[in-house]
């Protein structure tokens, strides 16, 4: 089996929302040499999108949706380990506080977005999902943070984004901390007008912009 295949298979894998063939998949990937990122990117992510897509049009549904995001994570699961293990030890870039917002349960592009930014230098204090709103403030005073990640995967959601910038300006915070925003409804224009620092669409962009909000690129 080609790479090409491999990766189109991971792909329908997710669209199947068969979680024992992502697995076993990932599994493969990493006997042929198949980076672990480049699996995620142009394999599962792009099933994963494509659910998106026929979830907001209508053609699936939350189970289907619900099934799909097993399968992605377990694949992450089984790719997790040999991102770490590709690693190389670096200089710690910056500390990154992370969450998906108030109302919000989505991880799966969370997830990949800190385990991306770990492997890539960043110290990352990971809040989990539905995150209120004042959680990310006491965070910023608690464990004084470089740069704050916020995902919605919401539009209702991502109005939290918003509220946490305005919080941060109301206790004198903003100053200390970049805010970098995403998710599926969240727009550079988004980012702009609340007042972000930076947006990313994807787990591969949120680890260049967080380098550059840092200062290190």
């Amino acid at each position: 089996m080609t790479d090409q295949e491999l990766l189109a298979q991971m792909r329908q894998s997710v669209l199947d929302g068969d979680a024992e063939a992502a697995a076993r998949l990932a599994q493969q990937a990493i006997a042929a040499g198949i980076p672990p990122l480049e699996a995620i990117q142009q394999g599962y992510l792009v099933g994963l999108n494509e659910v998106g897509d026929l979830f907001a049009r209508g053609e699936f549904f939350l189970p289907e949706l619900v099934m799909s995001a097993e399968a992605m994570k377990a694949a992450v699961r089984v790719l997790e380990p040999e991102i770490r293990r590709r690693g190389e030890k670096q200089e710690q870039l910056g500390r990154v506080v992370i969450g998906s917002v108030e109302g919000d349960i989505h991880d799966i592009g969370k997830n990949l977005v800190a385990i991306m930014l770990s492997v890539g230098g960043f110290e990352v204090i990971d809040l989990g999902v539905d995150v209120k709103d004042e959680a990310f403030l006491q965070a910023v005073r608690e464990r004084t943070p470089d740069l704050i990640g916020m995902s919605a995967l919401l539009t209702t959601t991502m109005l939290h984004q918003r509220k946490v910038i305005e919080l941060l300006e109301q206790a004198g915070l903003r100053d200390r901390v970049k805010v970098l925003v995403g998710g599926s409804p969240v727009t550079a224009a988004w980012a702009e007008e609340i007042g972000a620092d930076g947006y990313a669409g994807d787990a591969i962009a949120a680890v260049k912009v967080a380098r550059r909000l840092v200062g290190r690129e």
